[in-house]
């Protein structure tokens, strides 16, 4: 044994003497309620690690945008553009220290002021016209409407050119931070729709025969956003019944000033008629008298008053074996001032056998957005069905096999020469 350990031993043995000591008086059972301490419960803090939380500005990597996403906040502008804020100072977007930017500036602030000066004459020129006694002017009051819409026309288009090249405005349109009472910004959510939004709509309506089966001619003018719940619904996208059974929710964005009353009409064009062997209409939906303006694009139809509803939703559905069912939901501009009486519509209109074309005719209203969806036979219409008071559940629709009215004739030629088995591998 080396001298170290030998120097060692007495203090260990002092140590385990004293460490056993301890333990007895620990063991001793103290006169309290309390539990001791070596009883007592740990309670561990748990450590939550805090969810990051991503700037929309300066977000720009693809998982941080898709994580963000999740959250229902969305990425804003570019990611390049997010990228060259997050590296740059923070300066304001009109004091960047570019000196061929700043000229630039000053070249379309100068255009501007011009087109300024052109906005106040053409409005010096309304009010004049408007004072003008129609009486002195060559086609008397009809003319004088005539040359107030082409001028207000005319002050509208001037008022988007004094701002369409303005760098904030563009800016505040790409963040969604427009204001859609101003004339520009209706513009650029207008052209930006019309790049890629309406062309898809046109190309459904001409791909799923909205015309000429609903109407005979249609243009979409409004945009419009289909939705049942939290799920947002693709022009020409499948729905499982279970998800349409709820009443829709609609975002409808209207492109010129003013507040106007629309109808909103939901319609089945593909509802089987098995003794005439046809196909009918059924509405599924009709309100009328709902407000809208570039404001207001909210249109739950679930929301709509006992004076605006004219039929109810009806879920929509389509029985075993019949084909896809399309499902057309139609927003209609009613005249300026012009109130439906849906009391009187609501003893008129009925759902089997509803015309889309009739309907537009006799209450002079003008079609000007529309979207659709498709339904088919799945495990819930059933369940659907029945929740919905509809009978049929229980029917399935199958095709006739078709007899051909011409006899079979026998083979001649070379199938009858190579009819026996020996040739049996040359036939197809």
């Amino acid at each position: 044994m080396s001298g170290c350990q030998k120097a060692a031993r007495p203090l260990a043995q002092c140590l385990r003497s004293s460490q056993a000591s301890c333990q007895s008086a620990r063991a001793i059972r103290l006169f309290t309620s309390s539990s001791r301490l070596s009883e007592e419960a740990v309670t561990e803090t748990a450590s939550f690690t805090a969810t990051p939380i991503y700037d929309p500005k300066t977000v720009t990597s693809p998982k941080e945008e898709r994580k963000l996403m999740k959250t229902g906040v969305f990425p804003i502008g570019s990611r390049r553009r997010r990228a060259a804020i997050k590296t740059s100072e923070n300066i304001p977007f009109e004091q960047l220290p570019y000196q061929c930017f700043q000229e630039a500036r000053k070249v379309l602030q100068a255009d501007r002021e011009e087109k300024l000066q052109l906005i106040a004459k053409e409005r010096l020129r309304i009010s004049n016209l408007i004072a003008t006694d129609p009486k002195s002017i060559n086609g008397g009051e009809k003319f004088k409407q005539v040359r107030l819409d082409s001028m207000r026309r005319h002050l509208e288009y001037l008022k988007v050119q004094a701002d369409i090249n303005d760098p904030l405005i563009k800016k505040r349109f790409e963040d969604g931070q427009g204001d859609m009472t101003k004339p520009i910004y209706r513009y650029l959510a207008d052209r930006k729709w019309r790049e890629y939004q309406r062309k898809i709509i046109v190309q459904r309506i001409e791909q799923l025969a909205v015309v000429p089966d609903v109407l005979p001619f249609f243009e979409p003018t409004a945009e419009v956003r289909l939705a049942f719940r939290q799920k947002n619904i693709q022009p020409g996208e499948f729905v499982d019944s279970r998800i349409s059974e709820v009443p829709a929710r609609l975002k409808v964005q209207v492109f010129d000033k003013g507040e106007r009353f629309v109808t909103v009409v939901v319609v089945d064009s593909d509802v089987p008629i098995v003794d005439k062997d046809w196909f009918a209409s059924r509405c599924h939906y009709l309100a009328a008298n709902i407000p809208l303006s570039p404001t207001e694009t909210s249109l739950p139809l679930s929301k709509a008053t006992d004076g605006q509803l004219i039929h109810p939703w009806l879920p929509a559905f389509a029985q075993k074996g019949s084909p896809y069912h399309r499902y057309s939901v139609f927003v209609l501009q009613q005249e300026p001032g012009q109130i439906l009486d849906t009391a009187t519509l609501k003893e008129k209109i009925k759902r089997d056998g509803f015309s889309m074309r009739s309907f537009v005719d006799r209450n002079n209203v003008t079609p000007i957005g529309m979207s659709i969806f498709r339904s088919i036979w799945d495990e819930g219409t059933a369940g659907v069905m029945q929740r919905a008071g509809i009978e049929g559940a229980d029917i399935e629709f199958k095709r006739k096999k078709v007899v051909p009215l011409k006899p079979k004739q026998k083979a001649r030629g070379w199938e009858a020469r190579h009819a026996s088995d020996k040739y049996k591998s040359l036939r197809r």
